[in-house]
């Protein structure tokens, strides 16, 4: 079964599958009464969304797991950690490992796979999040699971 699927940036795929996507949601949301309206909100035809909309989805639905780590370049400052864990916390991941590297020019390499199945958030939002502290100079997503 994972042979079926790809990890693929959704900037090479055809914009109709995003579209695909929006109509699901207007129509699980209540946005909209039915499909017709829903496909013609999205700019799709009726029968690009039936052919698509059991095949694509966005990673945080349909997840098999609930893992994901993150490498991150953080600042050898007091503190600069502990505001990352912090910052984890509080969006309700638990750690499962943290490995860091020895700090070279006053920067440490991090990194962390956490358990993202109690987060309310998506894992983009997450990254956007630790994008903003002052103590992290970078941040990549590894991988999911």
């Amino acid at each position: 079964m994972a042979g079926d699927y790809l990890i693929v940036n959704k900037k090479i795929l055809p914009d109709y599958l995003d579209k695909v996507i929006n109509a699901r949601n207007m129509l699980e949301s209540r946005d909209t009464d039915n499909v017709s309206c829903a496909c013609r909100k999205a700019g799709i035809s009726r029968s690009t969304y039936y052919k698509y909309k059991d095949f694509v989805f966005l990673p945080d639905e349909n997840q098999s797991g609930h893992k994901a780590v993150l490498s991150m370049v953080i600042k050898h400052k007091p503190g600069s950690l502990s505001d990352v864990l912090q910052t984890l916390s509080s969006m309700n991941t638990s750690i499962l490992t943290i490995s860091q590297a020895i700090p070279v020019a006053k920067k440490a390499a991090v990194t962390i796979s956490i358990d993202t199945s109690s987060m309310k958030c998506t894992v983009d939002s997450l990254i956007s999040r630790l994008k903003k502290l002052t103590a992290v100079t970078s941040v990549q997503l590894n991988g999911v699971e």
